[in-house]
């Protein structure tokens, strides 16, 4: 961190102006010092998460909290979408070894469970930050988008964004696992079963997220909930976090991160998700999820080896010059 003139307006300290990051930025709100924005700034990807993306979230919660003059961390995304999830441009196509998109067989789940674990650990910590987070949702926070957005404290929506984790239709499942702990087993199980999106009104109306309003007057809600927490000393607001937060842990939701985020890497080296891959690896993630999100059967098992073996095929026709 590095230090800016000018006065805190709340002790007389200098303003700590944060450090750039490659997928994010962390600064001080212009209008009031005891609110840090976390602002992913990849708009040209709709804040798509890359390998950086995790390690940067734990490294600028870590740094607002060491700012005792912060109080609320609010996390947000330049340009349309708060996030659109993975980067599958960068985690679907190629064939790249990669922990999380094995090409050597057998694959090693552990080797995945251990990176996709610390992606998970470090979502969580802004649900383990002593500064409570606030998620600004516009557009779109879906897929890991979501996972990071369940992560926060409170969530606010446009009424019209969308919220939902597609990949679990294959390819995917959410490793923070929050879904069942806001929405109850039934709701929960409608949205991961099919991979369908729902509205921030919905989201709302279904108490998985704190607030749902028209997109003119996002900016607005949140600004208020940030400042009405701001205005609470620290110490009471991190009490009240750790006890509901106890709750929740001890209701079972670390241990169903720690399921979940071992399944996801079965999801992307199973025969089905291999599938998937081979799809973006050899028409484009576009071709492999429009496929995925159009609720068009997608092979398994033996159908699900054959189209592999069948796109292995094409791939190996076109890398040695004939079409």
């Amino acid at each position: 961190m590095t230090i800016a003139n000018g006065p805190d307006p709340y002790r007389g300290a200098p303003i700590v102006a944060f450090d750039t990051y490659k997928t994010l930025t962390l600064a001080r709100d212009p209008d009031n010092a005891r609110i840090a924005r976390l602002t992913f700034n990849r708009a040209a990807r709709l804040n798509a998460i890359t390998d950086d993306t995790p390690g940067e979230i734990r490294a600028a919660v870590a740094a607002a909290n060491s700012c005792d003059d912060i109080h609320v961390i609010i996390v947000q995304g330049a340009g349309p979408a708060f996030c659109a999830g993975y980067d599958i441009g960068l985690f679907g196509e190629g064939r790249a070894e990669h922990p999380c998109k094995q090409e050597a067989m057998p694959w090693d789940p552990m080797l995945d469970y251990r990176l996709m674990r610390r992606y998970t650990d470090d979502f969580m910590s802004l649900w383990h930050s002593p500064k409570p987070t606030i998620a600004r949702v516009q557009k779109y926070a879906i897929a890991g988008g979501s996972d990071i957005a369940l992560c926060c404290d409170q969530v606010v929506m446009e009424d019209t964004a969308r919220i939902g984790y597609m990949p679990t239709r294959v390819w995917g499942c959410p490793t923070t696992a929050h879904w069942t702990y806001r929405l109850g087993p039934e709701r929960a199980k409608r949205l991961l079963l099919t991979g369908d999106l729902i509205t921030g009104t919905k989201a709302e109306a279904w108490g998985l997220v704190s607030e749902a309003v028209p997109a003119p007057d996002l900016d607005a809600a949140v600004d208020r909930l940030a400042a009405r927490m701001a205005g609470v000393p620290t110490g009471m607001l991190m009490m009240q976090k750790m006890v509901v937060n106890e709750a929740m842990e001890r209701m079972g939701l670390l241990a169903s991160q720690t399921l979940s985020t071992l399944f996801d890497g079965i999801t992307r080296h199973n025969p089905e998700g291999l599938w998937f891959r081979r799809q973006a690896q050899a028409h484009g993630f576009k071709s492999a999820v429009e496929w995925r999100d159009s609720g068009r059967p997608i092979p398994e098992g033996d159908a699900a080896r054959a189209a592999i073996a069948e796109l292995d095929a094409i791939s190996a026709m076109k890398n040695s010059g004939y079409d």
